[in-house]
């Protein structure tokens, strides 16, 4: 700065701090001086700040502006100065006349960081005092040497008893290991810590979590030489914490399952240990026989069993076990929670919970043995129905129930309850499905003589509910068998009810012997209709049913004739039945793949082939051979390995692939139909080519007597003798030849009349003097049964005569 000359005005004296910048101004604001201070206070050196207006120097900024031009004008301001770097300075400014060595007019400015008022020393060690937060300081040796107000109030000493002890003589072991383990870490690292205690921090004191901090007290040096320990008590937050923590685990773990056992379990596992002691949950026990709670007439109310739970191993507490039923009187907390439906806290001290023990002798000597001193009855209430109530007790933690456990125990209860309800809802649904599906499926197969057979049908194990799969075994004209098995695609009551029309619908088609593809057209037209009927009637649901418009199933007919041991075939979408040959040969018969029921106006196709004596079918629905872990071509092979394998009877059969091929929980319904074939002894089959004239009656009734004597049937010769006559007098005149005469004797009798007509017979009455008209309804009225079935080259009519005795 250029040599000037001060003068002192009223305005008083420069300033002479040493932290004080000064600059010199002339008269059109140029800087032309500017001290060592001015350059530490704001970044610019001398030469960068001398010949420059002061203005666009440092107050770009209109505040500033306006601060410099008061401190021009001679008053002092505090303002704001812009630093090299871009940051602001605050400063006190104020200018002073001055004048240079030529005699010109300048001003000296006067730039003086504001005073900052020094600590009271003395008001900061009380207020370290007179903290009310819990806050310790201690030496390297972990003994205490200052304490505040606050930890006095905690830990109950004053600061004198407490000084030169270490937290081991002060806090409870489980709490003061842990600590002194973290100012041991502090001490070595340098590095603050933060955790969390759990404990009383004095014998008389609540139960609490602390967050402890321990901070490193550094010397000028940098060295640790102290550390404070403060601590803060989050309680409440920790409560709050753990209380959403176990409501999320009620949600995540209760309700895995539809079963209301297990259910009722997982809600006993999960409060036991984190609010109870030990927890029991019993249910209404008409919920068990799929029936709504009702006021009880006795006033005592029957209460089974669900689940129990204990700290304790073995639940040595409990006076029952899960599915026994006791029944509660209606002065008992149960009770009366079930009546209200409102939770309620007891002591055991209390009148009405001693009353309960006086009645109970053996529960009151649980409560004494075990220390029980809290007990909370919550209700369990689900869609404005009580199911039952869970009893919570507290023996090793010391607090009683307070009114924030009830609070969170009614909310785990009643999202327990909706877990219950559900799967109480579910199995009474899924027990009525069965109940339906089982009414549908065959009771006990036909008695037939044509195949050996045996079954198994296994429901799903899945909430999706039961399956559409069926079979049955239905008994032909001729000796011959059908075989049929079939799947409703998707699952629930409406597929157990499609289930029932269509194989209802099957038995109607095969009892007038319509071929196997015909049949299956039928089904599918069946098919067809029920969904367009279904598709019509949708719109006056309820749209909140969701009632499905596809329906789509599938089926396999098989037609097996011990006489020519032929075997025919049609399938719609479903697979190949497996065929095994006395010989252990295992392969999948070629039957021409028709389209599922239901996709309509594509055509069936039959195959036939010959099967040797004592061969196998295995007729399967997908659920056996399909899932989760492999296809339908794995499944496949899988199949046939198995029946590679011999058993003992068709029974070991069954058991070997339900146990071999399904899992422990089939996520789909099983029908599985093993028949193992038997030929017929020619010696039990007699056939004659009749010629188309009214004498042959006489020589087909002759050659029937005697092969009836032969046969050992002379108890029927009269009845077959008339009804050979009678179907053999019909073909003749309303049929065409040829005309063939065969008898079978197998379970019953069976007289069978072929020709080459395709004009159905039919019953018709005959007026008094008519001279026909009567044959059909003498074999009607002397035959078992009787019928027409049609083949390609014409028709056959068959009757069967019931045989006396036991069957030959």
């Amino acid at each position: 700065m250029r040599d000037a000359t001060p003068l002192n005005d009223d305005s008083g004296t420069v300033p002479n701090r040493a932290d004080s910048a000064t600059a010199v101004i002339d008269a059109q604001g140029i800087v032309t001086g500017w001290s060592a201070g001015a350059e530490r206070l704001l970044g610019y050196p001398r030469q960068a700040a001398i010949g420059r207006s002061v203005i666009r120097l440092l107050g770009v900024d209109a505040d500033m502006v306006r601060s410099l031009r008061v401190a021009l004008g001679g008053r002092s301001t505090t303002t704001l100065l812009r630093h090299r770097d871009g940051q602001h300075v605050e400063v006190q400014l104020r200018a002073y006349p001055w004048f240079d060595g030529e005699g010109h007019a300048q001003q000296l400015v006067v730039a003086t960081p504001p005073e900052r008022p020094q600590p009271d020393l003395a008001t900061a060690e009380e207020a370290f005092a007179q903290c009310h937060l819990p806050v310790m300081v201690y030496d390297s040796e972990l003994r205490a040497v200052r304490a505040s107000v606050g930890a006095e109030r905690e830990l109950g000493l004053s600061e004198e008893q407490m000084r030169g002890r270490r937290v081991t003589d002060i806090l409870p072991p489980h709490i003061c290991h842990a600590v002194e383990d973290g100012m041991r870490r502090v001490f070595m690292t340098g590095e603050a810590e933060q955790f969390h205690v759990r404990g009383r921090a004095r014998p008389e004191a609540r139960e609490g979590v602390w967050s402890i901090t321990v901070s490193p007290l550094r010397s000028p040096a940098g060295q640790v030489r102290l550390l404070e320990l403060s601590a803060l008590d989050v309680t409440d937050q920790h409560l709050a914490r753990e209380r959403l923590a176990l409501l999320n685990d009620v949600s995540a773990q209760v309700g895995s399952t539809l079963d209301v056992m297990r259910t009722a379990q997982e809600m006993a596992d999960v409060a036991v240990g984190r609010l109870a002691d030990f927890v029991t949950i019993d249910l209404l026990d008409s919920l068990f026989r799929g029936v709504e709670p009702t006021p009880s007439a006795t006033g005592t109310v029957a209460l089974r069993r669900a689940a129990q739970q204990s700290v304790l191993p073995g639940v040595p507490e409990a006076l029952a076990r899960p599915g026994d039923v006791d029944e509660y009187p209606d002065y008992t907390p149960p009770v009366r929670c079930l009546a209200t439906g409102r939770p309620s806290v007891h002591r055991t001290v209390d009148e009405n919970y001693e009353d309960w023990q006086q009645a109970d002798p053996q529960r009151a000597e649980v409560v004494r043995a075990f220390g029980i001193h809290s007990v909370m009855v919550i209700p369990l209430r689900a869609r404005g129905i009580t199911l039952g109530v869970a009893v919570l007790a507290r023996h090793r933690r010391e607090e009683t129930f307070a009114q924030d456990d009830v609070l969170l125990a009614e909310d785990i209860g009643a999202r327990a309850a909706v877990a219950v309800d559900n799967a109480r809802r579910y199995t009474l649904e899924r027990e009525t499905a069965l109940a339906l599906q089982r009414s549908l499926l065959p009771r006990r197969l036909a008695a037939q003589e044509a195949v050996e057979v045996a079954y198994r049908y296994l429901p799903a194990r899945t909430r999706a509910g039961l399956g559409g799969d069926w079979f049955d075994v239905i008994p032909l004209s001729g000796a011959r068998v059908a075989l049929v098995v079939g799947d409703v695609v998707g699952h629930g009551l409406r597929a157990s009810a499609t289930m029932g029309r269509l194989r209802t619908a099957v038995r109607t088609l095969a009892d007038v012997d319509v071929p196997a593809d015909e049949l299956l057209t039928q089904l599918d037209d069946l098919v067809t209709q029920v969904a367009a009927e279904e598709e019509t009637t949708a719109g006056h649901h309820d749209p909140d049913l969701g009632l499905p418009t596809g329906l789509v199933a599938t089926c396999l007919y098989v037609v097996y004739d011990p006489v020519s041991r032929r075997c025919t075939a049609a399938t719609a979408g479903h697979p190949p039945p497996a065929v095994v040959t006395s010989a252990g040969k295992v392969d999948f018969a070629d039957v021409p793949p028709g389209p599922p029921l239901g996709v309509g106006g594509l055509p069936f196709e039959t195959v036939e082939w010959e099967l040797p004596p004592g061969s196998l079918l295995a007729l399967y629905t997908d659920g056996l051979v399909q899932g989760e872990e492999h296809d339908l071509g794995s499944g496949l092979s899988r199949l046939r390995r198995c029946l590679e394998q011999p058993s003992g009877s068709l029974e070991a059969t069954c058991g070997d692939l339900i146990r071999t091929l399904l899992p422990a929980q089939p996520q789909d319904d099983v029908a599985l139909l093993v028949a193992r074939t038997r030929a017929l002894d020619t010696s039990r089959v007699a056939t004659w080519d009749l010629p188309s004239d009214p004498a042959a009656v006489a020589g087909a009734r002759a050659e029937v007597l005697a092969r009836l004597a032969a046969w050992h049937l002379d108890d029927v010769a009269f009845t077959a003798e008339l009804v050979v006559s009678e179907l053999i007098t019909n073909a003749i005149r309303y049929g065409q030849p040829p005309i063939q005469l065969r008898l079978i004797r197998e379970a019953a009798l069976i007289c069978e009349v072929s020709d080459s007509s395709s004009t159905a017979p039919h019953l018709r009455r005959a007026r008094t003097f008519d001279e026909g008209g009567r044959g059909l309804l003498l074999v009607a009225q002397f035959a078992q049964r009787w019928g027409t079935r049609h083949r390609a080259e014409g028709k056959t009519i068959w009757a069967e005569i019931e045989l006396p005795g036991p069957r030959a």
